[in-house]
């Protein structure tokens, strides 16, 4: 017998496997142990007492050498590329796409519809006009095609609002602006008259086998030319629709930004020892996102050391505030998320399956059923969705006030072809676009969703202990609420956030005399925020008043979830249902309300609903900051105990809040307090993930 182990009995069962005897319990004394009890004895510290002793040989900085020159701010998005020095005043903004050259034949460009559409030989539905009663704000929709009904609900919302605030509707105005659209013939600029002419690749040379950014966007015909043009980011993750292996997204992502560097910044590959990367992630991440970003600029282009900022927190930074509620209008996403002093609370992050790529969509839907004048349009064509991104840019807005039958203009510049000038006459159209992110019953959130996949596999465990967190928020239980089994079964998932939200689900109904328009209107998006699926029903939060008018479309009964139409792609903690995305299909009002009641009690939902900042390119939206303020006091009046004016707070003075972020990353770049946050390569080998999140403490 063993001296080390007393008492040990045999095993005379026959039944063992193995030699081995259990370990007896430790012993009192080791327990007492101090390794790894004091700060002194992680790497971290000594790492830098490492760094002290050895004898550095780097050249002191020159005088003139500017904080944060070796600094590189890094934003990825989907559409752009936002790279620069922290020194920079404003960062580089590059389309983020590729062209490779492909073996012929080339792939075909595609365009995946996110927005519904008229049916298919339908006429549309064009009489929304004054009812026989002689109330010019009815809306009488007689088709029995769903988007007219979908269309007749946001339409009814915009006439409430534009009574409440005694705004006079144009009759037949839809009518007018097609009949004059349709005789429209286009005016031919001639080449020398054209300020803005492009320079279009018509042949490109030998050794182009990659072509970034906009030279990528300037090829003529993708396809005859032999290229296949990808846009490697998608939303909060990887492209994984355009690419058939992951690695290959890296490939891009790695071809894109060395690039860029050298172009741009003048970076070559040889320097990138002695420069550091802060790299902004979105607040609601996927961590092997987060892993192969680090992977790519630590290992493969081997970067001196790296940052990982959080965008919610980086756009606080930039706006020179400490906490509020960031809401972040993408191109694909929209992420909402609570700041407070500093610190983003992890339940309060939210994810939205819409940006400004749906309401540039949407008008062209739109436009088209008041006969659009540039009949050969074709979204799969860059050129084609840049001419309605301008249009988008320049006619959309959210102030109810604008809202005319005005002549328009824009021009449309093709490959080997003149110069064209349309007119175009618009009525509402302009304001029905942006309204498709209060009203997303007309998303299509199924097929967007198609195709996409994650990354690791759902059976591969990471290296660090996941939390539920990782998956789905209490923000997204809250707007799922409806949807989920009956409280018998989810009382524990509910306590886990605290008693706040059992109270708020219970809240009674309050009627007012003359309720404002935009309660109304968040009452009946709210009842169709999943697009018109059978899984869609109203949620709790939308009883703060007992006579809203019925909506065009029929409320679904309360579906139960075994009967969701809905695919169950993830069904994280036995929920039943993809909360995640059931969740991301919010109109945006409700999300930042539901991502505010997630931060904490009354105290906290309003101070960040009197603190609620836009970022991102849907932000320069004129009227977007009214049009949110109203439906937020809407909603946070009745539900919010002495709830005083909801506030947007407007970007710092003539900061883009597209680059707001970037910004605020910049700044934190040039903090003295970012050198504890660095993780060096051989960190990173040595630790992995767990290095990571010891640095960023919100993985």
């Amino acid at each position: 017998m063993p001296r080390g182990i007393p008492n040990a009995k045999k095993d005379d069962s026959g039944m063992r496997y193995t030699s081995m005897h259990v370990p007896l319990a430790p012993n009192p004394k080791h327990v007492g142990t101090s390794y790894l009890k004091s700060e002194t004895q992680t790497i971290w510290s000594r790492n830098a007492a490492r760094k002290k002793e050895l004898v550095t040989e780097e050249p002191a900085p020159s005088p003139e050498q500017r904080r944060g020159s070796h600094v590189i701010i890094i934003h990825p998005g989907s559409r752009f590329l936002r790279i620069g020095r922290a020194s920079d005043v404003t960062p580089a903004s590059i389309p983020n796409v590729i062209a490779r050259r492909h073996k012929p034949p080339a792939p075909v460009p595609t365009y995946v519809e996110g927005i519904s559409r008229p049916r298919k030989g339908h006429v549309p539905q064009l009489s929304v006009s004054a009812s026989p009663d002689g109330d010019e704000y009815a809306v009488d929709i007689t088709s029995d095609d769903p988007f007219d009904a979908k269309m007749g609900s946001i339409i009814v919302s915009l006439r409430e609002r534009m009574r409440f605030y005694k705004l006079r509707v144009t009759c037949n105005a839809a009518r007018v602006a097609s009949t004059f659209n349709e005789q429209f013939k286009p005016e031919i600029i001639p080449e020398v008259n054209d300020p803005f002419l492009v320079d279009w690749i018509q042949d490109p040379l030998e050794d182009s086998e990659v072509l970034v950014g906009e030279r990528a966007l300037r090829l003529s015909d993708p396809q005859l030319l032999n290229y296949s043009v990808k846009w490697p980011i998608h939303g909060k993750n990887f492209n994984t629709r355009d690419y058939p292996s992951h690695q290959m997204i890296l490939d891009d992502i790695e071809t894109i930004i060395s690039t860029v560097l050298s172009e741009k910044l003048n970076v070559r590959r040889p320097d990138y020892k002695d420069y550091s990367v802060v790299l902004v992630i979105p607040d609601f991440h996927d961590r092997a996102y987060v892993r192969e970003f680090v992977n790519v600029f630590l290992v493969s282009l081997g970067f001196k050391q790296i940052c990982v900022q959080q965008e919610s927190l980086a756009a606080t930074y930039g706006a020179g505030i400490s906490s509020a509620c960031v809401v972040d209008i993408g191109a694909v996403n929209s992420s909402i998320a609570c700041v407070d002093e500093g610190l983003v609370i992890p339940d309060s992050r939210i994810t939205l399956n819409m940006g400004g790529d749906d309401i540039t969509e949407f008008l062209y839907v739109l436009l088209e059923r008041i006969s659009f004048p540039y009949r050969d349009i074709n979204l799969a064509r860059w050129y084609d969705w840049a001419v309605m991104e301008d249009l988008k840019a320049r006619l959309c807005t959210l102030a109810e006030g604008d809202v005319a039958l005005n002549l328009y203009d824009f021009v449309v510049r093709k490959p080997g072809k003149p110069t064209e000038k349309y007119g175009l006459r618009a009525y509402d159209e302009i304001i029905l676009a942006p309204m498709c992110i209060f009203e997303p019953r007309v998303i299509e959130f199924d097929r967007k969703h198609i195709g996409l996949r994650s990354i690791p596999h759902p059976d591969v465990t990471e290296e660090i202990i996941e939390h539920p967190v990782d998956h789905i928020t209490q923000a997204m239980i809250i707007s799922t609420q409806h949807l989920l089994p009956p409280p018998s079964t989810t009382t524990a998932v509910i306590e886990n956030g605290g008693k706040q939200e059992q109270q708020e689900v219970s809240l009674p109904s309050t009627a007012h005399a003359t309720p404002p328009p935009a309660v109304e209107s968040f009452a009946q998006s709210t009842v169709g925020a999943s697009g018109g699926a059978p899984a869609d029903a109203p949620m709790e939060v939308i009883d703060v008043e007992g006579d809203v008018k019925p909506s065009p479309m029929p409320v679904p009964p309360q579906p139960q979830p075994s009967q969701s139409s809905v695919p169950v792609t993830s069904n994280y903690g036995g929920l039943g249902i993809d909360v995640c995305f059931e969740a991301s299909k919010l109109p945006l009002d409700v999300a930042i309300f539901n991502s505010a009641r997630a931060s904490g009690g009354d105290d906290k939902i309003r101070k960040h609903l009197q603190a609620v900042l836009v970022i991102g390119g849907s932000a320069l939206i004129p009227g977007m900051a009214h049009a949110l303020e109203s439906r937020l006091q809407a909603i946070a009046t009745p539900l919010v105990p002495s709830m005083d004016k909801v506030q947007i707070i407007p970007p710092p003075k003539e900061v883009d809040p597209r680059v707001l972020a970037w910004k605020g990353a910049a700044v934190l770049g040039k903090m003295d307090s970012v050198a504890d946050l660095w993780l060096t390569p051989a960190d990173w080998d040595v630790l992995g993930m767990r290095g990571l999140r010891e640095r960023c403490f919100y993985l």
